[in-house]
């Protein structure tokens, strides 16, 4: 425990480490309170492009914990920062929502649906057969093709939901071209939190609950790695994948053992 408590930074998922659907899982509200008693950095990070900060932030505040909004970093973000990088003042066509458009607006990247650059999708909940179709001949007309994150499946509240993954699978198909994408497992996708945090990655842990999401991400990063067990994975599991955390742990809550 004394190993992870000296770490400076924390980046940490949310769904199944923070809370689970309408609830904060155990251990939460103290582990947040401690990272900001403590003066640790830290971020939360999430594949899902639909949400701004603010939304994430109302989001948690409706679950009885205020955080503040710059300590929320998505798909959407780490997408725009990447692209600003690669093409700085481009343009895109996009299919997605508030959080997608907004992160790219602030990133300099106009919006185009004639010549764009990129066609960047991620989730959303105007998706449509027309969107498809206007996307796919603009990738055959030469437009580089971006997805937010891999994710095939969304969990919400009301159910499963196709996620980006399944979304952007009609446009690759139909022109052939394999969409890049930005959300973990990427480790560019890490390696853009540790920039927000400016802490160097031996300084950091990344905290999460998918072996082949999160784990795979940070191990990917060279950032040492804590699979917490409230959340997708279980003991048992860990004997399925040929790589391993760091540590492992019931909950973000047992970080404190020991704690002063």
């Amino acid at each position: 425990m004394r190993e992870i408590q000296r770490k400076i930074g924390f980046i940490c998922d949310m769904d199944g480490v923070i809370y689970h659907g309408e609830s904060l899982l155990p251990g939460a509200c103290e582990f947040l309170s401690w990272l900001e008693q403590e003066g640790k950095q830290y971020l939360f990070l999430t594949n899902n492009s639909q949400r701004t900060r603010e939304e994430l932030q109302y989001r948690l505040r409706k679950l009885g914990a205020e955080v503040d909004a710059m300590h929320f970093y998505t798909a959407s973000l780490a997408t725009a920062s990447f692209l600003a990088s690669q093409e700085p003042g481009g343009s895109a066509y996009v299919i997605g929502d508030a959080g997608l458009t907004n992160a790219l607006y602030q990133a300099g990247i106009s919006m185009n649906d004639i010549d764009p650059d990129y066609v960047v999708v991620g989730e959303s909940s105007s998706y449509s057969f027309e969107k498809v179709s206007h996307a796919i001949k603009l990738v055959l007309a030469g437009a580089k093709l971006i997805g937010t994150n891999p994710d095939f499946v969304l969990p919400t509240n009301r159910g499963i939901f196709p996620g980006c993954g399944a979304l952007i699978a009609p446009i690759e198909r139909a022109t052939g071209r394999q969409a890049y994408f930005m959300g973990k497992p990427n480790p560019l996708m890490i390696r853009h939190a540790l920039r927000c945090l400016e802490c160097s990655r031996e300084d950091a842990i990344f905290i999460g609950d998918s072996m082949e999401t999160d784990i795979v991400a940070g191990i990917n990063s060279e950032i040492d790695t804590l699979l917490v067990l409230s959340g997708v994975t279980s003991v048992g599991d860990l004997v399925r994948y040929p790589y391993k955390p760091r540590y492992v742990l019931n909950g973000v809550g047992d970080i404190l053992s020991g704690a002063p």
